[in-house]
């Protein structure tokens, strides 16, 4: 039976409701030449293809996505820095492409400011950060732009967040970070209504760490926040079962599943469609009563 979570209002993203009262799925377009699922996927050449990226997105929405999150930085373990000239060119024309022809939430997964920023600008109606607005100036830019956003969990950069993680326990740690972090965010003046939490499943975790914070998501739901998590094909189902990142989607959706059912209330996945059916069945189960 699927977790109670309190406090999951509905969220205004910059003029579109994102209602959490049924789990929603958020669609991942990655503008990055090097992600490790779907990197290269909207290039021609060395140039991003707005079009291709938004026959995408535009198919995401058709599969059920109330949430498009646009990263123009990879986050892959051993990923580089990008220069904020990349990272703009990669997200804001998109940004704006998608705002201006699709009903749909835009998420923008940066840590930058001046990105977040000008994403608000255009059209963005969430922030997602995986370095939970600890870059230079990134909380105050979170505060102004009034969008509600994700503060996720992660041990180091993503450079070296796979060298020999520690914890003392992974999701007591977590739990504390993030509360952390809320707790700065409203004394940045940001309200607490507008905060997501996500534990980042993979980022600076081994794949033990991973699973123990699955089964601790109720725990995390007890900060009455709204928990997002990503297991869309990542690292942790290859070494556990063996499969490759084009294998790995039946994984990734009984990994959804098991979420939900402990408290997440957003499912961030490169499958929208097959995400989409897997999570209703988790909730039908849920209210089977209404079925009778």
């Amino acid at each position: 039976m699927l977790t109670s979570v309190k406090h999951c209002p509905a969220i205004d993203c910059a003029g579109r409701i994102l209602d959490l009262s049924t789990p929603a799925i958020m669609g991942v377009i990655n503008t990055t030449p090097d992600s490790f699922s779907d990197g290269g996927l909207f290039y021609k050449g060395d140039q991003l293809d707005l079009d291709r990226a938004l026959y995408k997105a535009s198919s995401m929405v058709a599969d059920g996505a109330r949430i498009l999150d646009i990263g123009g930085e990879s986050t892959r373990p051993g990923a580089a820095a990008v220069s904020l000239l990349q990272e703009s060119d990669r997200v804001l024309p998109l940004v704006e492409k998608i705002c201006a022809e699709l009903d749909v939430i835009v998420s923008v997964d940066t840590s930058t400011a001046c990105i977040m920023t000008a994403a608000a600008g255009v059209g963005a109606g969430m922030l997602n950060d995986v370095r939970a607005l600890s870059r230079e100036g990134a909380l105050a830019a979170a505060a102004k732009s009034n969008l509600p956003l994700c503060l996720m969990h992660m041990r180091g950069s993503p450079v070296d967040m796979q060298q020999s993680p520690h914890y003392s326990d992974v999701v007591q740690d977590v739990r504390q970070f993030l509360q952390q972090r809320v707790a700065t965010c409203v004394e940045a003046g940001i309200e607490r209504n507008r905060i997501i939490v996500d534990p980042g499943f993979g980022f600076g975790k081994t794949v033990q760490h991973n699973l123990q914070l699955l089964q601790g998501l109720p725990n995390l739901s007890e900060l009455g926040l709204p928990l997002l998590v990503g297991f869309s094909r990542k690292s942790m189902i290859g070494k556990l079962i063996g499969r490759s990142v084009d294998e790995r989607m039946p994984a990734s959706l009984a990994l959804a599943v098991l979420a939900v059912e402990r408290g997440a209330r957003i499912i961030r996945t490169h499958d929208v469609a097959a995400t989409v059916d897997a999570v209703a069945m988790a909730v039908a189960l849920a209210n089977e009563e209404h079925y009778e």
